[in-house]
């Protein structure tokens, strides 16, 4: 875990409310590794009433260019003070934080066939999801999104999921891709997955662990509880679970859905 001034190399809006941001390092040497599903705590400056980080899913990572990249979605003050940098602003974070994803190595001992997870999104909890699915692909995987929005036009950044793999589409106007929810989507019928992991609104996860379930699949979800300090010490991001109360922010944000008491 560091604590480092990252330069804004990139900001570009993806949806009327809804940022891409690309931060660089001033050496890209020390910038830490990255694990899927890992995030930031994000110090908000110039905004006196704002005294608390912000957690922002990390939704890119280039070790070779220094550089992450932040979905950011304007909901408040915080949110609106960083969706309003521009290119060589400066902003502050810590990072790495959290537990990500599970990976292939340690949850699946593929035989003759690659190992086939489904990535469940919706709105801007696709975040943690690109470079989830950039890392299952590089270890051999054969992933497949599926992104859920309300429109078309909120759909974020589907261009770069479409390029990291095979990617899917609902939305509930019937707009993009097949019209419902992703719970809804034809290909959860058709087609067999080894693994399913999932962001987004947390009605949205409970129903996607639900068809995990019924089917037999492990699932793994990505809690957005509020996060203040992202260490464990403010208590803010309790979940109770299986095992009892847990700070989201330090044994997670991802859990296997069998220890949320979601069923």
């Amino acid at each position: 875990m560091k604590v480092l001034d990252l330069v804004v190399k990139e900001s570009v809006a993806v949806s009327a409310s809804t940022v891409r941001l690309v931060l660089a390092a001033s050496d890209a040497s020390v910038l830490p590794a990255v694990h899927p599903g890992q995030f930031v705590e994000v110090r908000i400056d110039e905004t006196p009433d704002v005294l608390l980080r912000r957690p922002i899913s990390i939704h890119d990572w280039c070790p070779s260019s220094g550089t992450i990249v932040l979905l950011v979605q304007r909901v408040g003050k915080g949110t609106t003070w960083l969706c309003s940098r521009r290119e060589g602003d400066v902003v502050n974070v810590v990072m790495p934080l959290g537990n990500g994803f599970s990976l292939p190595s340690s949850i699946f001992n593929p035989s003759s066939s690659a190992f086939r997870p489904l990535l469940v999104g919706g709105g801007v909890g696709v975040a943690p999801l690109l470079l989830l699915g950039k890392e299952l692909t590089r270890m051999g995987a054969e992933p497949t999104f599926l992104l859920g929005a309300r429109t078309e036009n909120d759909l974020l950044c589907l261009t770069r999921f479409e390029q990291a793999g095979r990617t899917l589409v609902s939305t509930e106007n019937g707009g993009a891709g097949e019209k419902g929810l992703v719970t809804q989507h034809s290909v959860l019928e058709k087609e067999h997955f080894d693994f399913i992991y999932t962001c987004g609104p947390l009605p949205m996860m409970k129903a996607v662990a639900r068809v995990a379930r019924t089917k037999g699949i492990p699932c793994e979800a990505s809690l957005e509880n509020r996060m203040a300090c992202g260490l464990g010490a403010c208590l803010c991001c309790v979940e109770d679970t299986v095992d009892g109360n847990v700070c989201v922010c330090k044994e997670g944000p991802v859990f296997s859905t069998e220890r949320l008491k979601w069923f």
